[in-house]
């Protein structure tokens, strides 16, 4: 009886430990075949990254610099011409009064100074225009010299602060500036900038209007050696002559 009983128990022994191995042989099954399948997505997340990682934009290298065409060259150009500031009395016969007709002999100048420079033009205009008759022109122009007018200005220039060389252009009226040139300094103040002449002018060359100019700008540099001068006639054609004098000031 007692061996039987044994017997029993041994079978039963067996049996659970039968039951036990299969188990754990399930288990490591099951284990090992999720391990495979987190191995294979992991491989799978592996290979897309760097396809999405090429689709990335690239920061383009240079996105801070400014184009170069939008830098300013820090010049004006500001002129007086009698062509800007004269009322046409019918027919001008442009071979007796060039000035007058555009574009006038200082505007010319002016021109061809800014192309060079790369300045901003600004045209010195009075809000009453003279005649277009170089009699009557010169008659009111001598009357502003004797009472040391300022004839008043329709604009004056925007953002002055933006340049520190100024290009001054004038024609001599009555041996001297233009009296609308000294309103034009008067408002607006050119206090430490680079100032450098041109004129265009008759028989009486240069006269006296750079010492005017220096007198009404005794803050900055405006001296006679800086000075451009030709004669009316001849200044239609002297491109080549302006352009050899901004050359030899460093443009």
């Amino acid at each position: 009886m007692m061996r039987r009983w044994m017997a029993a128990a041994l079978a039963a022994l067996m049996v659970l430990s039968l039951a036990a191995c299969a188990g754990n042989q399930q288990e490591e099954q099951s284990a090992s075949a999720e391990a495979t399948e987190q191995s294979q997505s992991a491989s799978v997340q592996e290979e897309e990254e760097p396809a999405s990682t090429e689709q990335q934009p690239e920061e383009p290298a240079s996105s801070t610099e400014q184009p170069s065409d939008t830098q300013e060259s820090g010049v004006l150009v500001a002129y007086f011409s009698w062509a800007d500031n004269a009322v046409i009395d019918g027919e001008v016969d442009a071979v007796a009064s060039p000035s007058v007709t555009a574009p006038g002999n200082v505007q010319q100048l002016a021109q061809w100074v800014s192309e060079r420079t790369g300045g901003d033009l600004f045209s010195i205009q009075v809000t009453e225009p003279y005649s277009s008759d170089w009699d009557a022109c010169l008659e009111r122009a001598n009357q502003e010299q004797a009472e040391d007018a300022r004839p008043e200005l329709t604009a004056s220039v925007e953002q002055l602060e933006r340049y520190d060389t100024v290009f001054l252009g004038y024609p001599n009226w009555w041996y001297g500036v233009p009296m609308a040139l000294l309103s034009f300094l008067e408002e607006n103040d050119l206090s430490d900038k680079q100032v450098y002449l041109f004129c265009s002018h008759g028989t009486g060359g240069l006269a006296s209007s750079v010492e005017q100019i220096d007198e009404a700008l005794p803050d900055s540099t405006a001296l006679s050696k800086n000075v451009f001068d030709v004669y009316e006639e001849d200044a239609s054609s002297s491109q080549q002559d302006i352009l050899a004098w901004l050359e030899e000031l460093g443009y």
